[in-house]
């Protein structure tokens, strides 16, 4: 169903890669809801998604940027202002990547010009994004500016690997770039910290699959969907949340304030008298 939540607003949306990415579901939610908006992805990511699909189905423009490029981000938000027809109302940062959770290395035994990689790409980059935003003055007044994060960089998940430091880093950056955005230019900056969704980069994770049916347990609403994520973040989008800024926002069904659950208790006792 539509509101018109974001009728005549404009924005950029990062990381869309497939039909199962969060980024895909919100760009079609903010289409429903009457937002325009600029696509883009690094051109070797464009390469393996199907992003053209996206932008045909939403009327969308796609302009390459490697989020690590602050000349390619400084292209991507004037050529998105001029594409849109005005300054800037809303921006999905939905980008994260590990190279030492795709080659499998442990945590204690990372090999950190790839580390550096990943947090340049997970986190960095939104420093990187909303400085040229800033910069360029492209946002309006009241925009909303949202990146997507994980619970790992509050607790342990040992699988998660260096992912957990670039997402709090990435929580870190967001509240300090967010107190300027918000006092210079009104414009409000969150994370949304999202169950784990069977995503195509979250699948790279090693237990994921047993790790979702752990966290649907412990959840008392169940796991949030990439499309529960998705309406989540027009929510945030909308003028409807605009004194909310510099919040981590758990939006997992209930997991992060969980201590156990009945169901996780049963099966554990059910193991044990096996």
């Amino acid at each position: 169903m539509s509101y018109n939540l974001l009728k005549g607003k404009r924005g950029i949306i990062f990381g869309a890669l497939d039909e199962n990415s969060i980024a895909w579901k919100t760009a079609e939610r903010v289409h429903e809801e009457g937002g325009t908006f600029v696509l883009t992805n690094a051109p070797i990511a464009m390469r393996m998604g199907s992003i053209n699909k996206l932008a045909e189905k939403t009327g969308s423009k796609i302009i390459p940027a490697d989020a690590t490029s602050v000349e390619d981000l400084e292209t991507l938000v004037a050529g998105a202002v001029e594409e849109l027809g005005g300054k800037i109302d809303f921006v999905l940062h939905s980008i994260g990547m590990s190279i030492n959770v795709r080659k499998g290395r442990h945590y204690t035994d990372q090999k950190y010009d790839w580390t550096q990689k990943g947090t340049d790409v997970s986190a960095m980059s939104f420093h990187k994004t909303m400085q040229v935003l800033y910069k360029q003055d492209a946002m309006n007044e009241w925009g909303s500016i949202v990146a997507l994060t994980y619970m790992a960089a509050q607790r342990v998940f040992p699988d998660y690997n260096d992912m957990a430091d670039n997402k709090a880093y990435l929580e870190s950056i967001a509240r300090s770039f967010g107190y300027f955005f918000g006092r210079d230019k009104k414009v409000r900056v969150n994370t949304i910290s999202q169950s784990p969704t069977p995503t195509t980069a979250g699948q790279g994770v090693k237990g994921f699959d047993g790790f979702i049916a752990y966290a649907d347990k412990m959840s008392p609403l169940g796991n949030a969907t990439a499309q529960d994520c998705a309406d989540y973040t027009v929510s945030l989008f909308s003028d409807l949340t605009k004194k909310v800024t510099l919040q981590n926002l758990f939006h997992d069904g209930g997991f992060s304030n969980m201590g156990v659950s009945d169901a996780v208790m049963e099966a554990f006792v059910e193991a044990e008298e096996k």
